[in-house]
């Protein structure tokens, strides 16, 4: 009775935390597209504050302090309600990885480190001792890496809890360095890659434990299987062509649709546009690439797309067909599933093309990020669906 109630309250929390995790990515989305990302110039305080410096005195004094950029309110309480967000993310995922390893000591111990380590790495890094900051940072991601790695006699949960707690803990590290190396693009690309990484492994966490969508033996999906993962590596790689568009200040470097600059093939310069390293001290708010390259960013973006577009295409249609004569659960299942997926696909489309046509409104680059968010949370439901059957007990 007492592992069951336990097991319930696992799901629960898990699907709480994939919920909050997307909450967590439409705010950073929000933040980024609303040009807020140096709302607050520190880490992960705000001017000095908890929260965010809203007296006059207040505002005069961290001005003072942050003399190159001065208090903006309405950046500063966005960007600080997203690390709040962001720290409630990552108390339900130590929760997650305790209730999963809390029966094996060596486990628990080794996860309240490397929690311990965390939380002294920020403190430290406030402090200004940076060198010990960076010491017990690496150790707050080893210890839960050589969990999922080592720990082969335990159950999925156990190892699986321990790779998302370090993943979390380099999320934190990449908001830090999106605000100390002033919004560099391949900093906060890699935060969106990451952000989008912990919800849809939180979403199958739950998935998985509650042991539904079931696996399936059937030799008509074992190709569908294939191209399913074959559409989530596209899915990705336009997920981060979109943050890189984001990042680099050039989503309407190509203002028109379905031309470029009324060109089907405008000048482009793709070295300059895809450099990811650039080096320190560069501040990128606002964009650092000329005309020619943010086209190059953006034109790619489309090309993209319309990879995503193939891909996910045709592993509906795989799908439907098939489906098409459904004699069971699991195939209905999967029919829904390809429905929704393709709901999600056109409604994807529609919102990048509109962002272009109506000049990027804030609230539909916002909802198009999560709708890239949706579309890979169900293809990867799809390809959960279509995988071999698996148990899911906690010997596995």
């Amino acid at each position: 009775m007492r592992a069951d109630f336990s097991s319930s309250w696992f799901r629960r929390l898990a699907l709480w935390g994939a919920v909050l995790a997307f909450c967590v990515v439409i705010l950073g989305a929000f933040v980024r597209l609303s040009h807020a990302g140096l709302g607050c110039p520190d880490w992960p305080v705000c001017y000095g504050h908890l929260a965010w410096p809203t007296a006059d005195e207040q505002i005069a004094l961290a001005n003072e302090t942050f003399p190159q950029r001065p208090v903006e309110v309405e950046k500063a309480w966005k960007e600080q309600v997203h690390r709040f967000l962001a720290a409630a993310l990552g108390i339900i995922v130590f929760a997650l990885a305790l209730m999963a390893n809390w029966r094996t000591h060596s486990q628990r111990y080794t996860l309240i480190g490397a929690s311990v380590a965390a939380a002294l790495g920020i403190f430290t890094y406030v402090a200004g001792w940076i060198p010990l900051a960076s010491i017990l940072s690496v150790l707050s991601v080893a210890l839960p890496v050589y969990g999922m790695l080592a720990w082969r006699h335990a159950n999925w949960r156990a190892r699986y809890t321990a790779g998302l707690l370090a993943l979390i803990i380099v999320q934190a590290m990449l908001g830090m360095w999106t605000v100390t190396l002033l919004v560099k693009p391949i900093i906060v690309t890699a935060h969106l890659l990451g952000g989008m990484a912990t919800f849809v492994l939180l979403w199958l966490l739950w998935l998985r434990d509650r042991g539904a969508p079931k696996g399936n033996e059937d030799d008509r999906y074992r190709g569908l299987h294939v191209l399913s993962r074959v559409a989530i590596v596209a899915i990705v790689l336009q997920i981060f062509l979109g943050g890189w568009t984001s990042t680099n200040y050039a989503a309407l470097a190509c203002p028109d649709f379905p031309t470029c600059q009324t060109r089907w093939v405008p000048p482009m310069d793709f070295g300059e546009g895809f450099t990811l390293w650039r080096g320190l001290g560069v501040d990128y708010e606002g964009g650092v690439l000329d005309n020619d390259a943010r086209v190059a960013v953006h034109y790619t973006h489309r090309l993209g797309a319309i990879l995503v577009l193939l891909m996910v295409g045709a592993l509906i249609t795989g799908i439907r067909r098939s489906t098409r004569n459904a004699e069971n659960d699991s195939d209905m299942t999967l029919r829904l599933l390809g429905s929704a997926t393709g709901v999600f696909l056109i409604g994807q489309v529609l919102l990048g093309i509109s962002v272009v046509k109506f000049g990027l409104p804030l609230w539909l680059a916002v909802a198009h990020n999560g709708g890239a968010a949706l579309l890979l949370a169900s293809v990867v439901t799809v390809s959960y669906a279509l995988s071999p059957s698996r148990k899911t007990s906690s010997n596995r």
